[in-house]
């Protein structure tokens, strides 16, 4: 399909684009892995589509996969590890650069105070869109009416 989207990212300044993409994005724990051999750390999502969203719906998700190259190691806070079944929302991307770039933590930010960091030696990134899309009535929402 014409209409997927695809990111790479490879320094701090891409991971705008990312972070707007993967806003609102829900995924299940179960679909999150790290692969300590590879030092790949992957998660299918169900991103919401904000490039398509206008002011009225209906509005889209799309499956995704997002996956971290480089990475060293992986931890979590404010998580349910242990509940595969268990469904976290996406709010942020940010990338917190150690005092030797390009190595740092990427922040995965989740709502309800969660977060997923990644120590990485550098930013290699990649957000596919694998779809078909499908309608979604909610937009979600952030802030005052």
């Amino acid at each position: 399909m014409a209409d997927e989207l695809r990111l790479r990212a490879e320094g701090p300044e891409d991971l705008d684009a990312f972070s707007a993409a993967l806003q609102d994005a829900v995924l299940k724990i179960g679909d999150v892995s790290y692969d300590p051999k590879t030092r790949r750390f992957t998660a299918l999502i169900n991103r919401f589509r904000w490039e398509k969203a206008g002011k009225k719906g209906p509005y889209e998700r799309i499956r995704a996969g997002l996956s971290f190259e480089s990475v060293s190691s992986v931890k979590s806070t404010h998580v349910q590890r242990t509940d595969k079944e268990a469904i976290a929302s996406i709010l942020s991307l940010a990338f917190d650069a150690d005092k030797e770039p390009p190595s740092g933590a990427l922040r995965v930010v989740l709502a309800g105070g969660g977060e997923i960091r990644l120590a990485v030696e550098c930013i290699d990134a990649v957000l596919v869109d694998t779809g078909p899309a499908w309608k979604t009535p909610r937009k979600p929402f952030h802030g005052k009416l």
